[in-house]
């Protein structure tokens, strides 16, 4: 192995003729855009890459199909004029801590401002985060403008029923580094690990050490914010959130075997209402379909719990999961609060969830959190009654585990009664 110096380190690499002159090095967590460096994994021109993987996640495949058909001009350059966000998230100190960032890159939006100098000298780099504007028109929000539970003011509601917000999406951004270090496992024992588990797909991750950003081909996350998304930062302003798992079944097709779309549309709903207070909402959609077990997996845990002799039961409900897949959930919720700290959220007042894992892993990395509220139970399905006790039996938070409740019921009864 060809031993390579750098400006700060010793670089070790089998694959020395990858190894270019110019280009660009990251340097995760630094403050100055152009020192930090950007993160460029396009193949236009292979020598300027400098992390492994490429963009767009998991439409990657799409891409290379298109290409392969020669629909898809391999060489391709993205024109950014105009693309710029609605609104610009100012830098906070968690961009800079390498505790608190890990899976995304806070310099992904905007690369034409933070990297322009690159950008004229020919460099393709490419955003990893867009941020937009949106009415979202959802049938149970209606629904709640209707009953009085919320109020039609034009500004967040609008006379139609629906809700405005700020869209920001962010592609998965892997600092190995930091990752390995929040895992509590070495570096390397990490790129192996995904080596392999890949079945191969990144050489790069055993081959190139000196590459340490992965972009893995993933789901994309998603945040919805309503109010003035710079009250974000602001733990003086009211914040209510819900951080939500995908469930293709209920979000989109309004499945009743779980409560996945009333927990997701009750928190748009709320996050609307605090935002007409003077507050702020937040909700942030991760593709983490079936406890990232994916969703054909979920469709065959679902025929083995309804199959099963004296019909479905909260006792084998992590159980038949088990039997399926081999781990009763796959998700890891450490790296989920990265997107909330890329956010600057501080303090979170109101949290939609009934998950402990999400609460501990938001808690745990420095956050806040005042009151935990779960699903009322009117909006629970019938058929999912059996998910909900299946869940207070694993320990999941209900609103039963408040001691003190008077502070939780004034916040309920403004839910039911505005």
């Amino acid at each position: 192995m060809e031993e390579i110096k750098r400006t700060s380190h010793v670089v070790l690499t089998s694959h020395s003729d990858q190894l270019y002159k110019n280009t660009p090095k990251i340097y995760w967590g630094e403050e100055n855009p152009e020192k930090r460096g950007p993160v460029i994994a396009t193949i236009s021109d292979k020598q300027d890459r400098n992390a492994i993987g490429s963009h767009s996640g998991s439409y990657t495949v799409y891409r290379a199909l298109s290409i392969a058909s020669g629909a898809f001009p391999k060489a391709h350059k993205p024109d950014l004029y105009n693309t710029e966000g609605t609104f610009r998230f100012k830098p906070n100190p968690s961009w800079f801590d390498l505790t608190k960032i890990a899976t995304i890159d806070p310099y992904g939006a905007d690369v034409n401002v933070y990297f322009k100098k690159y950008l004229d000298d020919g460099y393709n780099v490419k955003p990893s985060i867009a941020v937009t504007q949106a009415h979202l028109h959802i049938p149970e929000v209606q629904e709640a403008v209707k009953l009085g539970r919320l109020k039609v003011d034009g500004k967040v509601v609008k006379e139609d029923g629906s809700v405005k917000c700020t869209k920001v999406a962010l592609e998965p951004v892997w600092y190995l580094p930091g990752m390995a270090k929040r895992l509590n496992i070495e570096e390397g024992e990490l790129r192996k690990i995904l080596f392999q588990e890949t079945g191969g797909m990144f050489p790069e991750l055993v081959t190139r050490p000196d590459l340490k950003i992965l972009l893995p081909p993933i789901g994309s996350t998603t945040a919805y914010i309503f109010g003035n998304p710079d009250d974000l930062q602001k733990p003086e302003v009211e914040l209510t959130c819900r951080v939500h798992d995908e469930c293709n079944g209920s979000d989109v097709f309004g499945s009743d075997i779980c409560t996945c779309r009333p927990y997701l549309t009750w928190g748009i709903e709320d996050a609307a209402r605090t935002a007409q207070k003077g507050g702020v909402g937040l909700i942030v959609y991760f593709r983490k379909e079936g406890r990232a077990l994916g969703e054909v997996t979920k469709f065959l845990v679902y025929n083995a719990r309804k199959r099963q002799e004296g019909g479905d039961s909260a006792k084998n409900y992590f159980y038949r999961t088990e039997c399926v897949a081999g781990v009763q959930d796959a998700r890891f919720q450490e790296f989920m609060p990265d997107v909330l700290h890329y956010l600057g959220v501080q303090k979170i007042h109101n949290l939609h969830s009934m998950s402990n894992m999400k609460y501990d892993a938001i808690v745990g990395s420095g956050i806040e959190v005042v009151n935990r509220l779960s699903i009322p139970n009117e909006l629970i399905p019938a058929d999912a009654q059996v998910e909900i006790e299946a869940k207070k039996a694993a320990g999941y938070f209900t609103q039963d585990d408040i001691k003190d409740a008077s502070g939780l019921q004034e916040v309920q009864g403004r839910k039911i009664e505005e």
